[in-house]
């Protein structure tokens, strides 16, 4: 009879799964639009708060360093807080700083907006990886962190060319108005989907921090961060690129937008299957396409046709790394998987922020066309220290 019921509730809590994870998705889908919505508009907001395009781009760092720094503070934090109340907490966060973006008189109130809102980034994606890979067997972790942060992947199909062009017909400020519109529906989604889950550790704070300076996850978190920094480095500027270098006009850039979206989208659920299938490998693979196609786009971003190939392209390649790079992480950082798995986009964020950096110092100096070489050039040292990593493991099995 235990045995029956047992397995019933088992059942049952499968059935539940997916709906609980398309919340997860969905406050994905939120945070993605606020992160991202903001490189379409980029000249606008330039414009309308009186300052250069690099300036404008620092809007994408600060909110990136707020995410690296902010995060992982917060998740300690909040660490005996239950999982569902901690969700409910991020977004009303994410809410109120979208809010105070739309309403902001000045750049340096957007630049305190963002900060605010890059406070739930981190850590909602942190506990919601630990979630959807908890409600699955071993074998389907990847594939279920991939399906959360499809969010992302949607975001950038829908929500971001869809910010883009109210960004464009209503003014910046009513993007972030509809990105605070997500958030609200993101924080209905949370209160009545996601069920109260009993907390799963009880390592203490001490203890998870002291996971966290192993050398080798330190490196995962490096390789991480040195892969979004070679995204954020072109992807932060790529409507003037389009505009500029490749010609099309300014409202074609929502329809790129799009594109690159879709190839998000199947990055994403690609590289979930394939770190299922052989983490590893997978991962190194990734690396060696994302540093080719960089290089391919410094000469196709002349031509209309083939930059959009390679935009998609891109997309796949730019995403298919975050699931298997969230499991890695995960793994090696079993007595710490909520705050790993925070820190894990603490040091993405470090690497979009130095990305958007880099990206604005290289127009400043070297020119618009220089920066998919630059990309290529920190993608391709990412995947250096990735292979050495796994030669080295390997070595000691």
């Amino acid at each position: 009879m235990q045995a029956s019921n047992l397995l019933s509730g088992t059942t049952a809590e499968k059935e539940r799964f997916p709906i609980s994870l398309l919340s997860l998705t969905v406050g994905a889908f939120a945070i993605g639009m606020t992160e991202f919505v903001i490189m379409g508009i980029l000249p606008g907001v330039a414009d309308s708060l009186h300052v250069s395009i690099s300036q404008a781009g620092q809007l994408i760092t600060g909110y990136a360093l707020g995410v690296a720094f902010g995060a992982p503070i917060l998740a300690m934090l909040t660490h005996r807080l239950p999982q569902k109340r901690l969700l409910l907490v991020l977004m009303l966060i994410f809410v109120l700083g979208n809010g105070l973006a739309a309403a902001a008189p000045n750049y340096s109130i957007v630049m305190l907006a963002r900060l605010i809102t890059a406070l739930a980034h981190g850590t909602f994606f942190g506990v919601g990886s630990v979630i959807a890979a908890s409600l699955v067997r071993p074998d389907k972790r990847a594939s279920a962190v991939a399906l959360m942060m499809s969010g992302l992947a949607i975001a950038n199909i829908v929500g971001v060319p869809l910010g883009t062009f109210i960004g464009h017909n209503l003014g910046w400020r009513a993007s972030f108005v509809s990105v605070m519109i997500m958030g609200i529906i993101s924080l209905v989604g949370i209160l009545i989907f996601i069920p109260n889950i009993q907390q799963k550790t009880n390592t203490s704070l001490m203890q998870q921090v002291r996971e966290l300076v192993k050398p080798k996850l330190l490196l995962v978190f490096l390789i991480g961060a040195l892969g979004c920094s070679s995204l954020f480095a072109v992807f932060t500027y790529i409507a003037p690129i389009l505009i500029q270098i490749t010609g099309f006009s300014e409202s074609a850039v929502t329809w790129i937008l799009i594109l690159f979206g879709c190839g998000v989208t199947l990055g994403n659920i690609i590289g979930g299957k394939l770190a299922d299938w052989k983490l590893l490998p997978s991962l190194v693979v990734n690396f060696a396409v994302l540093a080719l196609i960089l290089c391919v786009f410094a000469f196709t971003d002349h031509a209309k046709v083939p930059a959009m190939i390679t935009i998609f392209v891109w997309g796949v390649a730019a995403f298919g790394i975050l699931p298997g790079l969230q499991i890695r992480i995960m793994n090696l950082a079993k007595k710490a998987p909520e705050l790993a798995a925070t820190s894990t986009h603490s040091a993405l964020n470090l690497g979009n922020a130095g990305g958007a950096f880099l990206g604005g110092w290289a127009i400043t100096h070297l020119g618009l066309a220089s920066l998919p070489w630059i990309g290529a050039g920190v993608t391709g040292l990412g995947f250096l220290l990735l292979l050495c990593s796994v030669v080295r493991e390997r070595s000691t099995l």
